[in-house]
């Protein structure tokens, strides 16, 4: 297991500050070290954060950027083709996601790419994540039928809001069942 950088060993209120002054394009990357230096001078601290430390640091935080923006691009892609697809195709896809995961590190476990100490956290984190797609799925799937369900109940309303109108107005009782079974969207009968 690799040992924790230097930034992972600063304290979380000097790490949050650098997180920010990363973010921000008009901070550079040596001003950025001088503001955490003088930041753990106040507090007392003794480390210092080196140029070079603070550089792998960014490029590192900067590749996760990157590979985040990627998924969030082929998620709006997804979402996009499959936005109006039934809650079972997403969810078939987000199935999918997740067995692929699972064989990808499989694999890099058995190339010897992550360490076997790491390997339990990252199989409860592949299991997490299938658990809250599960529920997100179900959470889904009662959102669809709680609107059909409401949609339902408007289209009863309507349908005897114009059936009243309807007989008060003199037409025949077939007439009136006929327009009913019209909004309801289901067979005279």
């Amino acid at each position: 297991m690799s040992r924790p950088s230097t930034i992972d060993l600063l304290p979380t209120e000097v790490r949050d500050a650098l997180h920010g002054w990363l973010r921000d394009p008009s901070i550079t990357q040596a001003e950025a070290a001088k503001r955490a230096n003088a930041l753990l001078e106040e507090l007392g601290i003794e480390a210092r954060l080196s140029k070079s430390a603070l550089n792998r640091y960014a490029i590192k935080m900067n590749e996760v950027g990157e590979r985040l923006r990627q998924s969030r691009q082929v998620a709006e892609m997804w979402i996009a083709k499959l936005g109006a697809a039934p809650q079972g195709q997403v969810g078939n896809l987000v199935n999918e996601i997740l067995r692929t995961l699972a064989f990808d590190l499989s694999i890099t476990m058995q190339r010897g790419d992550i360490d076997p100490e790491e390997a339990p956290a990252v199989a409860r984190m592949l299991k997490d994540m299938a658990v809250a797609m599960e529920k997100l799925e179900r959470a889904a799937s009662e959102n669809v039928k709680r609107t059909e369900e409401i949609k339902r109940a408007e289209r009863e309303a309507a349908a005897e809001k114009a059936a009243r109108v309807a007989s008060r107005g003199g037409m025949s009782r077939e007439t009136v069942e006929a327009i009913r079974a019209e909004i309801l969207g289901v067979p005279r009968g």
